[in-house]
């Protein structure tokens, strides 16, 4: 039985990565509509990763467009993985994630948010890896903060 209640949840969506693999020029983003500009909320990142991802994390920027046209940049790095084995829940070769990335936001501005991330992953020297394989799902979630 499956219940959809979830009272603390404001959005959530997650997209799937073409063939599991993402480009380094493939942004993805999440349009959202924001009406409550008082109570404050969590961020988190929705990674779904399968078992044959070769590192431990996987880093991105994640760039917020507020509705007045203003900017916001982070860097996160998501830990999927530690000396144990691979976090979060996974069912066969798959294993999903979620990061939190901002805590206690309150949005200044009701409207509509932009928030868009692109995989920054490096190895040794490269300044990127321009195609991450294994990488399968990435989304958003927001909910009021507890």
């Amino acid at each position: 039985m499956l219940c959809s209640c979830d009272s603390a949840r404001i959005y959530e969506e997650n997209k799937s990565i073409t063939d599991g693999i993402w480009n380094v020029n493939n942004v993805i983003s999440f349009e959202v509509e924001i009406t409550d500009s008082v109570a404050p909320v969590n961020l988190y990142l929705n990674v779904r990763n399968a078992g044959m991802y070769q590192f431990e994390n996987l880093f991105m920027f994640i760039t917020t467009t507020f509705p007045n046209g203003k900017l916001h940049e982070d860097t996160v790095e998501c830990i999927l993985a530690d000396q144990s084995g691979w976090l979060g829940d996974g069912l066969g070769d798959i294993f999903d994630n979620q990061i939190l990335f901002r805590r206690r936001v309150v949005f200044p501005l009701t409207g509509a948010y932009v928030f868009s991330f692109e995989q920054a992953h490096r190895f040794g020297d490269e300044p990127y890896i321009e195609n991450l394989p294994f990488i399968v799902d990435v989304g958003l979630r927001i909910e009021y903060s507890k």
